[in-house]
């Protein structure tokens, strides 16, 4: 019984190294970021997580989309566990969309002939901010989960995916679906726009009772040919 048992912590052991391994990368301001990956294949997705979490906190979702054939990406932000930016800023915000933009490229540099992209919230406004400064052809496609708006939307690239709740509010309590829905709006074909019942934000919604169709959702963009 006692070997049985050692057995099986040794082969659970091996699925979870299998699953994730720990890399680093730099960014072009002189940065190190630290993300998980998940997986093989040639279609790679980076996740950029809100203000409230890191990479740890796609976890679930990565395993889901390793299963589905994805290599994953999942990066801790400047600022988050060991990775950091180049040089000193008094916003903390400034060079994300770097942070996204080395991930994306790590994932190309490693053998992914198509990387995607998924962000939330603040993450989601690095995403974007990227998917603007991106080298065409870089991101393929972008899933924008409740992101904090940025100012030139019309210059995304790549096939964009909007998603949020209807009754999410922003910190002033003013409505956050009206700044989606003018983000939408003004970026470029191709482009979709899924409003899920609620009011979770971003991350948050994936432990409610819409997170099932929120996986869903993007698994069906991603996938699709």
């Amino acid at each position: 019984m006692r070997i049985c048992q050692v057995l099986i912590a040794v082969l659970a052991i091996s699925e979870i190294s299998a699953a994730q391994e720990l890399v680093s990368f730099p960014t072009t301001d002189g940065g190190l970021i630290y993300a998980d990956l998940y997986g093989e294949g040639d279609h790679g997705v980076v996740l950029a997580h809100g203000g409230q979490f890191d990479k740890e906190s796609w976890e679930e979702q990565a395993t889901v989309l390793r299963q589905a054939g994805f290599r994953v990406l999942a990066i801790d932000f400047r600022g988050y566990g060991k990775s950091r930016g180049g040089g000193e800023s008094k916003d903390r915000y400034e060079g994300l969309h770097l942070d996204v933009l080395a991930a994306v490229r790590y994932l190309r540099d490693s053998g992914a002939k198509t990387v995607s992209v998924v962000g939330g919230s603040i993450g989601g406004w690095a995403s974007a901010k990227a998917a603007v400064e991106a080298e065409p052809g870089e991101i393929d496609r972008l899933v924008l989960l409740a992101h904090s708006p940025i100012e030139r939307p019309e210059r995304m690239q790549g096939r964009k995916l909007f998603i949020t709740t209807r009754d999410d509010p922003r910190g002033d309590g003013s409505p956050r679906l009206t700044g989606t829905r003018d983000q939408y709006e003004r970026a470029p074909d191709p482009k979709e726009l899924v409003i899920l019942d609620g009011s979770a934000h971003a991350q948050h919604i994936f432990p409610t009772e819409q997170g099932e169709r929120l996986m869903q959702e993007i698994l069906r963009f991603l996938s699709a040919p």
